[in-house]
C-alpha cells in the first residue's frame, strides 16, 4: 500500500475507531478512575470507586477545592459526569460545562420551556443527570423532550420530542447510551398516563423503539387489565436502567399503577412495580419479575438495579440487586429473573414475607383492607422504604450503603376522576404520615442475600442523597440540612462532615485527576420529602443549587 492510499484509509477508519473506543470505554466506566463516564459510575450502578487516595484515615482533612453556582432555586438530585478534565453536570433549567480545577464555566447551554410546564410535575422540578458518547451529551427535559448537544461547544445537535406535557407526561431521567442505542424514560403515573421506555438513535435522534410499560390487550400481560384500565395505567419510567454488556441486557425499573386504587384494576397490572429485563436494539423484553402486583401503595420499583457479582450458597452469581420501596431487599439472578433473596431492610406490615417458589408478596390484612376502601397505617408509607434515591454496592464489603425511611403512612382511597394532564391518583391526601417519635431515616449497611444492617447512621430529618462508596473505606452521603458527610464503610462511624449552604439531594461522584482524588455533589433543597412531608424543621433551610467540588487538604 502507498503513502496516500495508507493515509486515506486511515482517515476513514478514524471516526469508527474513536466510537468502538468510546463505547469500550462506556463498558470499563466502573474502574475508570480518571473520568465518571456513567450514571451510577459505571453500568452496573454500583456508586463504587476503587480509589484510595480518601480513606478512613484522612477524610477528615477534605477540603472544598471550589464551588460553583447554578443559579437555579430549585431541588438539585443531578449526577455529574466529568471527562477529560470537564464536569458536565445538568439542572431542570441548563446543561454545564465546568473545568475540574479551576471551577470555571466553559460553557453553559439553558432550557427554555413552555409555561404550563412547572404545572404538571408531579414531585420536583429537577433533572437527574446526562450520558455522553462520541463526542455527544444526551439529556431529557421536563416537558419531555430528549436532546444531544455538542461537548465542546454546548451546541444543541437534535431534539425529539417523546411525549406531550399535556397529557401529563414529564421526564427528569438521565438517558442511558448501552449498545449503541440512547435509552430514556418517562414520569406521569400519577396523571394517568400510560407510560413507556424509548429507544433513540445516538446520532441523528431517530426514534428507534418503543417499549410500553403497560401492555395493551393483545400483548403478553395484557390480560393482567381489567377492561380499559391499561390506558391510565401508569408505570412510570424516570430512573436510568443498567446494563450487563455481556449478556446485552439493560434492567429497567418500572414505576407504581395509577390510580392507587387498586380496587378499580383488578389483576396484577403487569409491568408496573417489576423490573425489564431489555434488548437494548430492539426494546424486547427478555424477563420480568413483578415486586408488587396490584399494588394499592405507591411501591414504584423504578430506583437503581444494581449489577453484580456475589457469592449465593458458595456459588458466584451474577446478580441484580433492589432495595425496594415496599421495604424487601431483593436479589434476582440477572440471567432469567429468578428470586435469589427477598428480605425486609425496614419495618413492613403490608406482607409477612416474599414466597421464595412464587416470587409474590405473602399479603397481610393491611392490603386486604386498604384493596377494600379502608383506612390503613402501612409500613413503610407512600415514599417507601427507600425512594428514588441511590444506594452503593460495595464489592469489597459486599455491602450495600442506603439511605432508609424509617416511617410509616395512612392509606384511604378517594375517588379518582380523569383529565389529561390532572392529577389521577384515587388515595386520601389530607393525612398521610405516621411518623413514630424517633429518627425518621438511616444510611444502612444491608447485607443483601438477609436485609440486616450491619450498622446505621441514624439521622431525626430523612436523608434523601446518593450514597457513594470507594475503596478507601469511605462511605459518603448528604442531609437535607445541608452536611455532605463521610462515613467508615466498615463501622458507620461519622469522619467528617460540610456544610453546603442548601439542602443535598444530589448523587456525589469521585475520580482523580492529575493524581488528586476529587468529590463532587450538587447540593440545592427541594425533591419530594419537602413538597409533602410538612415538616417544620426544614423551614430555615436555603435553596440555592451549586456543585461542590473537595479534595484533601494538602
Amino acid at each position: 500500500m502507498n503513502r496516500f492510499a495508507f493515509v486515506a484509509c486511515a482517515i476513514l477508519l478514524a471516526p469508527l475507531s474513536a466510537n468502538a473506543q468510546s463505547a469500550d470505554q462506556l463498558v470499563k466506566g466502573a474502574t475508570d478512575t480518571s473520568n465518571v463516564l456513567n450514571y451510577g459510575m459505571g453500568y452496573n450502578l454500583q456508586r463504587f470507586s476503587p480509589l484510595t487516595q480518601i480513606n478512613r484515615d484522612n477524610a477528615k482533612e477534605l477540603v472544598p477545592v471550589w464551588n460553583y453556582s447554578f443559579a437555579d432555586d430549585r431541588s438539585e438530585e443531578s449526577q455529574p459526569l466529568v471527562y477529560q478534565g470537564v464536569i458536565y453536570v445538568t439542572t431542570n433549567s441548563a446543561t454545564m460545562a465546568i473545568d475540574v480545577k479551576t471551577g470555571k464555566q466553559i460553557w453553559k447551554t439553558k432550557v427554555e420551556y413552555p409555561p404550563e410546564t412547572p404545572r404538571i410535575v408531579c414531585c420536583g422540578i429537577i433533572n437527574r443527570g446526562a450520558a455522553i458518547q462520541d463526542g455527544k451529551l444526551y439529556r431529557t427535559t421536563l416537558d419531555a423532550n430528549v436532546i444531544a448537544l455538542d461537548m465542546k461547544t454546548g451546541k444543541e445537535l437534535w431534539r425529539q420530542k417523546a411525549a406531550d406535557i399535556k397529557e401529563g407526561y414529564s421526564m427528569t431521567v438521565a438517558p442511558l447510551v448501552a449498545d449503541g442505542v440512547v435509552l430514556t424514560g418517562v414520569s406521569g403515573a400519577e396523571f394517568g398516563t400510560r407510560d413507556f421506555i424509548d429507544g433513540w438513535d445516538p446520532g441523528t435522534g431517530k426514534h428507534l423503539w418503543r417499549t410500553y410499560s403497560v401492555p395493551s390487550p393483545d400483548e403478553p400481560g395484557g390480560d393482567t387489565w381489567k377492561g380499559d384500565t391499561w390506558k391510565l395505567g401508569g408505570g412510570s419510567t424516570w430512573i436510568t436502567g443498567s446494563y450487563d454488556p455481556e449478556l446485552k441486557t439493560v434492567y429497567w425499573g418500572i414505576g407504581n399503577p395509577g390510580p392507587f386504587d387498586a380496587a378499580g384494576r383488578p389483576g396484577d397490572n403487569l409491568y408496573t412495580c417489576s423490573v425489564l429485563a431489555l434488548d437494548p436494539k430492539t426494546g424486547k423484553i427478555k424477563w420480568h419479575y413483578q415486586f408488587s402486583p396490584n399494588n394499592p401503595f405507591d411501591y414504584d420499583a423504578v430506583a437503581e438495579m444494581v449489577l453484580a457479582e456475589i457469592k449465593v450458597d458458595g456459588k458466584p452469581t451474577k446478580v441484580l440487586m433492589d432495595a425496594n420501596r415496599n421495604g424487601f431487599f431483593y436479589v434476582l439472578d440477572r440471567t432469567n429473573g429468578k428470586l435469589l433473596a427477598a428480605n425486609p431492610y425496614v419495618k413492613v406490615n403490608w406482607a409477612t414475607g416474599i414466597d421464595m417458589k412464587t416470587g409474590r408478596p405473602i399479603e397481610t390484612d393491611v392490603t386486604k383492607d386498604a384493596r377494600e376502601g379502608k383506612k390503613v397505617t402501612v409500613f413503610p408509607s407512600i415514599l417507601g422504604g427507600k425512594n428514588w434515591e441511590p444506594m452503593s454496592f460495595d464489592p469489597q464489603t459486599g455491602l450495600a450503603y442506603a439511605n432508609t425511611l424509617l416511617f410509616g403512612g395512612h392509606y384511604k382511597t378517594a375517588p379518582a376522576t380523569y383529565k389529561a394532564g390532572e392529577w389521577y391518583v384515587g388515595m386520601d391526601l389530607t393525612d398521610l404520615w405516621e411518623w413514630g417519635t424517633g429518627p425518621r431515616g438511616a444510611l444502612k449497611a444491608i447485607d443483601p442475600l438477609t436485609g440486616k444492617a450491619k450498622w446505621e447512621a441514624p439521622s431525626d430529618i430523612p436523608r434523601f442523597s446518593g450514597v457513594l462508596s470507594t475503596a478507601g473505606g469511605v462511605v459518603f452521603s448528604g442531609q437535607l440540612t445541608g452536611e455532605f458527610e463521610a462515613f467508615d464503610a466498615d463501622s458507620g462511624k461519622k469522619l467528617w462532615q460540610f456544610q453546603t449552604g442548601s439542602g443535598i439531594e444530589g448523587q456525589p461522584v469521585t475520580w482523580q485527576q492529575d493524581g488528586v482524588q476529587y468529590v463532587a455533589v450538587a447540593s440545592g433543597y427541594g425533591g419530594v420529602y419537602s413538597l409533602f412531608s410538612g415538616d417544620e424543621r426544614l423551614a430555615k433551610v436555603p435553596a440555592g443549587g451549586s456543585l461542590w467540588v473537595f479534595a484533601v487538604k494538602k
